[in-house]
């Protein structure tokens, strides 16, 4: 009998090791994403649920930031790891300026996602409509900032950006009339209104981070990347993106359509050259970054 219970105790002393060095071997990676509730928002935490990530060796701790200026400033204090979500101008004029930040991918390329909106009682009916209105970004330096500017240059008017946070804090202060214009990305605020080739969003690490953590960086770079061929082919996924956004379920389904899977493939980068004109002309940048510089700037881990 004791024989017996000190091969049971043995054994389950082994399980234990087992069980720390296996959790031991995952390399922890923080991870702050701008915004929470998109499409493109939920692929770290909805593929470290899926325990996608802790296949690739890594877990995974997922906060939320209010955009650009946040995400980028608690990368370069070494607080997290990666950054997701930044506007590609604000990018550029962080390292411009000396920053020790690098674009190690692409959060988003193109501009589908975003949709505008107004109240239905608005007086805007169309954007010859909108002279002199604030229309809503999440942070200063922004895609969503960006996007406006190129918006109101498109439509040769005058808009007034208006730093309004997240997407659900955005639609408060619209219809509560704080704000003319609000912006979202699809399919979140389709509830309340039914309604390329430049990436304009990117992924930051710190310079140190990188060297210092680049095989991780890798491991997440392709766990990210096997995590959306799980987006875009199982009903699960969209399923559990429905329970993480609160969408309801044909909500839910639409988002894929809205987002193509092409367009937030972290390795897809394009367009900075184009978009180096725009950094300029809207006071981002002084000057256009040389080819050494961008070789600098943009390293992708794959």
């Amino acid at each position: 009998m004791s024989r017996l219970l000190l091969r049971r105790g043995l054994a389950a002393t082994l399980s234990l090791v087992l069980l720390h060095t296996a959790a031991a071997a995952e390399d922890a990676l923080k991870i702050a994403v701008g915004q929470r509730g998109g499409w493109e928002q939920c692929v770290s935490e909805l593929g470290q649920n899926a325990g996608i990530f802790k296949k690739h060796g890594l877990a995974l701790e997922v906060l939320y930031t209010q955009g650009s200026g946040e995400t980028i400033q608690v990368v370069l204090s070494g607080s997290v790891d990666v950054g997701i979500g930044p506007g590609t101008h604000a990018v550029f004029g962080a390292f411009s300026k000396g920053a020790p930040i690098r674009m190690i991918g692409a959060s988003f390329t193109g501009a589908r996602d975003q949709l505008y909106y107004v109240r239905a009682d608005s007086t805007i009916r169309g954007m010859k409509d909108a002279e002199g209105k604030t229309i809503g970004i999440s942070t200063s330096g922004s895609s969503s900032h960006m996007l406006a500017l190129a918006l109101a240059k498109h439509f040769g008017v005058s808009l007034v950006p208006q730093a309004t946070g997240n997407y659900s804090s955005t639609l408060t202060q619209v219809m509560t009339k704080q704000v003319d214009i609000g912006f979202a990305q699809a399919p979140f605020a389709l509830d309340a209104v039914e309604v390329q080739n430049q990436t304009i969003r990117a992924w930051i690490a710190h310079a140190n981070t990188l060297e210092r953590r680049r095989d991780a960086l890798t491991r997440y770079v392709r766990a990210y990347r096997e995590t959306l061929d799980w987006l875009y082919a199982s009903p699960d996924a969209i399923k559990a993106y429905a329970a993480w956004s609160g969408l309801g379920d044909r909500l839910a389904r639409q988002a894929p359509d809205f987002i193509t899977k092409d367009s937030i493939d972290p390795i897809r980068i394009v367009g900075l050259e184009d978009m180096m004109g725009d950094a300029v002309k809207f006071k981002y940048i002084a000057a256009p970054l040389t080819q050494e510089q961008l070789a600098t700037l943009v390293q992708v881990p794959k």
